[in-house]
Formats: structure tokens, sequence, C-alpha cells
């Protein structure tokens, strides 16, 4: 069918917006077919069958199925005729998340549901994905779900859309519209991908430098440094070396311990908070060795941690992280670790932070096998340097990962 368009005509100050020569400014019922359909908001999810798309299910352009309500087919066909979804029509979402609408492509066979409008343009010189793009833009999104009403769960009503004043280029104009959106949307993937690329490179080459550093390959070796095996005596007269079958190539000067023979281990149980009721005003954090680390602050002032700096490790996921500042604890799965004096705790949160220990959730493990792992230990000289060198790279890659 063709029908000729009638421009809505403004007085100039009431025009939402200048447009090129060419353009006209129309409301939206004036040149698409606008449907409201939902009869299927209480059928049963057959789990196979036709999707039945809800708002969630319109994506910004798209529709989302994965994991969609599906219909029956004796459903799908008590459907009103008028409604059913054609490709290149619209799918508008009314509400949550108001404003999106998804454009229908090939082989898409679908129901409408509550708070869904389909929009079917009217005539051969509106473009569908266009008409789409239009949608999305700030403009539209804004304007209509800025007269979204309702109390728990707001909506756009059908007043609303019909009466949307949208403007509109000539069709050849429409086509290039969206053949530069695409070159652009192309472009900006591109770019998203290559950022993620990069994050995921900078990551492994973290794990990457502490594997060097640990190794005795970031860092070269003083001849003049004393031997590691020295400095462990002084610790432990009766120290033994282990028998460095997991770390058969380190440089001289170098030797091999446990981790108990270098750290006293703290329960928990005194610094543990009993209050759940945090407030960022509070001035004492509540730790965590997983990612979360402070996961709220107390106002508590008994049983505060402060013999520092420490390392606190969870008995169960072997997670870790070193602490310098006063804390409490949110439960007793955690150890808190000295490690002595004349060892560098840095050296050994690196080590940590890539040797983890993965099994059992609900089994302890510092004791029964995480502190009688191997840790090669460089001369105290050398610790320092490869600290420093490490906390140097990490800086510069930091710095690239927050420019991204």
């Amino acid at each position: 069918m063709f029908i000729t368009l009638k421009p809505h005509t403004y007085h100039y100050e009431n025009v939402p917006f200048e447009v090129p020569e060419g353009w006209v400014w129309c409301k939206l019922e004036n040149i698409t077919v606008l449907i409201e359909d939902c009869p299927h908001t209480t059928a049963k999810d057959e789990g196979k069958g036709y999707p039945l798309v809800r708002t969630p299910n319109i994506g910004e352009g798209q529709l989302l199925l994965d994991g969609v309500h599906r219909v029956s087919k004796e459903v799908y066909d008590k459907r009103n005729v008028r409604a059913v979804p054609q490709v290149d029509d619209i799918i508008y979402a009314r509400e949550a998340p108001a404003g999106n609408v998804a454009v229908i492509r090939e082989n898409e066979q679908v129901c409408l549901g509550q708070r869904t409008v389909l929009i079917r343009p009217m005539n051969t010189l509106i473009d569908s994905v266009w008409l789409t793009y239009a949608m999305l833009a700030p403009y539209s999104k804004n304007h209509l779900t800025s007269k979204a009403t309702g109390s728990t769960v707001t909506h756009v009503n059908m007043a609303s859309i019909r009466s949307f004043d949208l403007p509109l280029p000539p069709l050849s104009e429409q086509y290039r519209i969206v053949a530069e959106i695409k070159r652009w949307f192309a472009l900006i993937d591109q770019i998203e991908q290559g950022k993620a690329d990069l994050q995921t490179i900078i990551k492994q080459t973290k794990s990457k430098i502490l594997g060097l550093a640990i190794h005795g390959k970031l860092v070269p070796q003083a001849p003049n440094d004393e031997p590691a095996i020295e400095l462990l005596k002084r610790i432990n007269p009766d120290f033994t070396p282990c028998d460095n079958w997991h770390y058969t190539q380190l440089p001289d000067g170098w030797t091999v311990c446990r981790l108990e023979q270098i750290t006293n281990y703290e329960q928990p149980t005194a610094y543990i908070v009993n209050s759940t009721t945090y407030d960022d005003s509070y001035s004492t954090p509540v730790l965590t060795a997983g990612k979360s680390f402070i996961i709220g602050y107390t106002n508590e002032t008994a049983g505060i941690y402060s013999n520092l700096p420490c390392i606190i490790f969870d008995d169960f996921t072997t997670d870790s992280k070193k602490v310098d500042f006063p804390f409490k604890v949110k439960s007793s799965a955690m150890k808190i670790l000295k490690i002595h004096k004349d060892i560098e705790i840095n050296y050994v949160t690196m080590f940590m932070s890539i040797t983890r220990l993965v099994g059992d959730t609900h089994k302890r493990y510092w004791i029964s096998e995480y502190s009688k792992l191997e840790i090669p230990i460089p001369p105290k000289a050398e610790q320092k340097r490869i600290v420093y060198a490490v906390r140097e790279i990490f800086t510069q890659l930091d710095l690239i990962m927050e420019s991204l």
C-alpha cells in the first residue's frame, strides 16, 4: 500500500530541533501501523515452540531470545493476525527496559507479550533499520520515557507513542544514515574487542612477569649478594633446604623452603566483626581475602588487627591479599599470616598471588597443604630488586589499562 505522507506543521519556535532541507516532521502514527497485542501473558512456558517476546527480550536493535519463554503452536496460531510480526517490523518495549526497540529479522517467528508494541512502517519510503536507529536515538528514548507513568513499574502509554514527533529524512538519506551508523558501530566493536583482548594480554603479562620473578629470571643476579641459605639459617639455625625438585634451574644464591618456615599464622577469631550493619562513614574496614576485599566499614573499636603488614589468606579458596592498614574480618574462614621480618612480604605476596590450590571448597588448606608449598627464596637484596622491578612494570601496565 502506498500513502502520501502528511508532515506535521509546526510554528518555528515549537520545533524540537532544526532538521536539514528535505526532511519533514511526522507523528509516528502517521507513518506506521501501531499494534498493541498482549494475549499471551499467562501462556504456559512449553520449553519449546515459538518465542514469546516480553520487554526484557527486546534489546537495542535486536531481539534477545536466549532462555526466552516459549509457547506452543496452538497458542501461536491463536494470535491476532494483524499482530503477527513480519520481517522488518519493529517491536517496542513499553516498560523494563522502556524505550528499547528491535527489528524482526529473517526466520524470527515470535509472539508479542505484554507491554510490547508492534511498529510496522506503512510506506516503502521508510526503512525499518533507520526507524529502529531513530527510535533508539537519545531524543526519541528520552522523550518517550519521560512521559512514562506508573508507580511500581513505569510504562510508556500508547497515546505518547502514537503522537511522538519524529524527523523523517528522504529514503536515500535513510540508507546513507544506516550505512554510516553500521560502519561506525563496526569500528566501535573492533575497538571494544581490541580493548578486551589487550586487557586479557595485560593480565597474562602480569602473571608471566610474576612467574619470571619467582624463578630468578626478572632481574640480574649480583655475585656479592649474601646467599639465601645464610639468611634462612639466621632465621632458623636448623634450616635444611628442600630438595628443589620443583625449581631445578634457580640461579646461584637462591634456595627453596616451605612457606611455613618463613610464616607464622594466627586464627582470626579475636578480630571477627560482631555486626554486619556496615556504613561507609565508619572508619574500620572489614576484609575478606576474595575479590571483594573490603566488604564494608564498621564502627566497632574492639578486636581490630593492627600488627602490620600482614597477609590475609582464605582457608577455603586460597585467595590472599597483603594488608597494611588496621582491619576486622568477616568470618573465621581466614588465616592472618605474618612473614618473618628478614623476608620481603611483597615477594611472598607475589608468590601467593599466582599459587593457588583448587579442590574441595569445604576443605581448609593452610595447615594441611598450602603452608607446605615450596617457595624459591632469592638473596635479601635480590628480593628487594624483584619487588621494585615488578612494581615499576605493573605501574606502567596499570596506566595502559586505565587509558583503555
